[in-house]
């Protein structure tokens, strides 16, 4: 038996904070006693011995759901996920933008930062497991620290099938791929996501995602989606959604939502109302967002799409050919994109290193040899063998602020989790790997200079917790109450706040006192204490 005392708990259903202590037995919330003179008490309670934290000064929470999360192959190397419960996250929605990390069967790979890290029982780098089942033991032995929902992505199954060519898939090869889906479904995952900008889901059609998301829906899955555009599109990608849906009957999310590019930050209000009109019509469950304007992916997202056709190998056997190179140079100089806006991120190479965390004008303007943005993206890819990362900063503070007014975003990092230490510490990511949550609640509260508050405390802690389990159909997580599971998160409301930045992202966020999950301590006062108490969610 635990007691969390003196707290002032908010129980993420959005009605005021109240004093109270919260009692907790083996894996769930045995009780949440109003302390005598607060609304609902009803005296002093009697506690059996036990351990006892001392809340004083602080919110008890639930545990915080992070709805978007790519957290799934890096759990096995970091399952303790420094970067994600040291913000009080206690459970992940991972296998997002159409890549999961299972299944891996035919030519499919792990995206090239997965695939670079050596897992437990592995001789080199890459994946120690092919199908879900085979990845959920590994995940076992591993015991990690947050429980994770697992979600099976479009790209990993189209490459399991097809590979990554640019073809339409035939007859034979969908219904191979909705065979291979509905048995990792079985297995357990959670739906389908797709990622409709990325090879090789984005050589499909609509009718090939229709097909796969009816497998999913007819197994009560759920559906995400990084839509086919965010930019000059969008609306366009939204309609797709919509259509898909409706075909479907599907339970589905729109994955970060956002309005890339300035000159379609105008479209948000037409976005944002035919989203709204969506979710009032019970045809969308809403969206997520990371509370940043710039967004994280590869750096060879800026390839034309002949040069990026095939992947990673496929890239590097054109860089490696004069004239093709020459051809990719003069497509990106000619491009009109602004390079002040596309900041180096992680890199993987000697070389490369010194430019993490820069922008492509700043290295261009420091050093004149490489000659042209062409060039440097080109030399930069090579170096890294095409896993460069990289931040793009193409969206607008007053439409973060516009798109967090609607009550159905909730907070998504976009991020896998992150350490300072071992084989991720040698990374550069995004902070919103490590700041996602505070920022959040700071931004929405009206803390984020330049942001006026847009939701109240409690409303901002239930985006946080039982909205997300709500929509994704997590079971008895995200609110604080007798038989729930103890998923409990006890913080400093005033100090809760990102550190992390662009130029150094591996800075925990403050103000977290204490992390539950499952019942079990997990996180005190900046000590991972390997609990290993986190669980494989199912349906």
């Amino acid at each position: 038996m635990t007691l969390i005392k003196n707290g002032l708990v908010v129980d993420g259903t959005g009605k005021p904070a109240f004093p109270a202590d919260v009692m907790i037995d083996g894996d769930r919330i045995a009780d949440v006693l109003p302390r005598p003179g607060s609304p609902g008490s009803a005296g002093s309670p009697s506690v059996p011995e036990g351990e006892v934290l001392d809340a004083t000064g602080c919110l008890v929470t639930p545990g915080f759901i992070d709805a978007h999360s790519h957290s799934d192959a890096y759990l096995l190397i970091e399952p303790d996920a420094p970067s994600k419960i040291s913000q009080g996250i206690t459970t992940e929605i991972n296998g997002q933008c159409g890549g999961s990390a299972a299944p891996r069967l035919g030519a499919a790979r792990l995206s090239s930062d997965w695939a670079s890290m050596v897992y437990p029982g592995g001789d080199g780098p890459g994946p120690t497991w092919r199908r879900l089942a085979d990845y959920r033991a590994r995940l076992a032995e591993a015991r990690p620290s947050i429980n994770t929902v697992q979600f099976i992505g479009h790209n990993t199954l189209r490459s399991s099938v097809i590979g990554y060519d640019a073809v339409r898939a035939t007859p034979e090869a969908l219904r191979a791929m909705q065979d291979l889906l509905a048995r990792e479904l079985d297995d357990g995952g959670w739906g389908l996501t797709t990622g409709l900008i990325y090879q090789p889901g984005k050589y499909s059609d609509s009718a090939e995602v229709v097909a796969l998301a009816r497998t999913a829906a007819a197994r009560g899955g759920f559906y995400a989606t990084h839509m086919r555009s965010e930019g000059d599109r969008i609306l366009e990608a939204i309609d797709e959604v919509l259509d898909l849906v409706d075909a479907t009957g599907i339970h589905a999310e729109i994955s970060h939502l956002k309005t890339s590019g300035r000159a379609n930050w105008g479209k948000i209000g037409a976005v944002l109302d035919k989203i709204q009109g969506a979710v009032d019509s019970g045809c969308l469950l809403g969206s997520d967002r990371y509370p940043y304007c710039a967004a994280g992916t590869d750096l060879d997202v800026v390839f034309p799409d002949w040069a990026g056709e095939g992947g990673c190998p496929a890239e590097c056997a054109r860089l490696a050919d004069p004239a093709v190179r020459a051809r990719i140079v003069a497509e990106l100089d000619a491009s009109g994109r602004d390079w002040a806006n596309v900041r180096i991120g992680g890199t993987w190479s000697d070389d490369t290193k010194p430019y993490s965390g820069r922008s492509v004008a700043d290295i261009l303007r420091d050093e004149p040899r490489f000659g042209s943005p062409g060039c440097l993206v080109c030399w930069m890819l090579e170096r890294d063998a095409c896993r460069t990362g990289a931040f793009f900063f193409g969206m607008s503070e007053e439409n973060l602020q516009l798109i967090c007014e609607r009550p159905w975003i909730v907070p998504g990092s976009d991020a896998s989790l992150r350490a300072p230490w071992g084989q991720l510490g040698k990374d550069h990511p995004h902070p919103r790997a490590y700041g996602t949550m505070p920022r959040f609640f700071r931004l929405l509260t009206g803390r984020v200079e330049g942001h006026a508050a847009i939701a109240t405390r409690e409303e901002t802690i239930a985006r946080m917790t039982s909205v997300p389990a709500r929509r994704f159909g997590i079971r008895s997580r995200g609110v604080l109450e007798k038989g729930a599971f103890a998923d409990v998160a006890v913080w400093r409301e005033e100090s809760f706040r990102d550190v992390a930045a662009y130029d150094a992202p591996h800075a925990f966020a403050e103000g977290m006192e204490a992390v539950f999950v499952n019942g079990a301590l997990s996180y005190r006062a900046g000590r991972f204490l390997r609990a290993g108490a986190g669980r494989f969610l199912e349906r």
